[in-house]
């Protein structure tokens, strides 16, 4: 039998594909069949069906464990970002003594005074981080005596750091989420207990259509 996808003579497409996550959420549904499943388990005596009844009651708290551990994949996102905003407001409290900054890092340090708002779009956050971070570091490259500040090099530092590690945090969570997206799909124990529950499929992290934009260009 022939490869199905030969990547030699099969079509290609030359202009390439943009790769975009579809932002919907997938019920888990379960037909007839899983529910004869389970009576046949209990008419065949009632060790199969007791058996089976454990096994399901283990995968609602299995559920219940990965829900948790999303959340908390999620929350580590957001205390890299939560630290990121700490260094921005100490860089620019830093800077302002020394020269005038530009109004507009000022504002949008002002505007995370505050803390980070837990209902806004986390995209929007991280992008509005980044740029006032962009906008502030041509500052401190302009001033030598700024650039040579201890305070200032160890805070540019920690910002590489938590970028990366931002970046990992992500990937955790998508990961998470791709295992809760397989899990609730895995017949028959762990679907059946899901299309009861009433869960979906969970969207994972995207980036916005600004940081996708921004990719494409040119940096050197």
């Amino acid at each position: 039998m022939a490869n199905e996808l030969d990547e030699l003579k099969c079509p290609v497409n030359q202009k390439g594909r943009d790769i975009n996550v579809i932002e919907k959420q997938l019920p888990v549904k379960i037909g007839f069949g899983s529910l004869l499943f389970e009576i046949s388990l209990w008419l065949l005596g009632i060790l199969p069906g007791l058996i089976f009844l454990f096994m399901k009651i283990s995968a609602a708290n299995y559920f219940k464990k990965l829900q948790q551990k999303i959340q908390a994949d999620a929350s580590t996102i957001d205390n890299y970002l939560e630290q990121r905003v700490q260094i921005l407001q100490n860089v620019a409290g830093l800077v302002e003594k020394s020269i005038d900054l530009d109004k507009d890092v000022m504002k949008t340090v002002a505007a995370f005074r505050g803390g980070i708002n837990p209902n806004a779009d986390i995209n929007e956050v991280s992008m509005q981080i980044n740029t006032a971070f962009a906008r502030l570091f041509p500052h401190v490259e302009a001033y030598p005596e700024l650039k040579a500040h201890s305070a200032i090099a160890d805070a540019m530092q920690q910002n590489a750091y938590l970028q990366k590690e931002i970046t990992a945090a992500r990937s955790l969570y998508n990961d998470t989420v791709a295992q809760w997206n397989t899990d609730i799909y895995s017949w028959p124990t762990k679907q059946i207990v899901a299309a009861h529950a009433g869960y979906t499929t969970r969207i994972p992290f995207t980036a916005s259509a600004e940081t996708k934009q921004r990719a494409r260009e040119k940096f050197f």
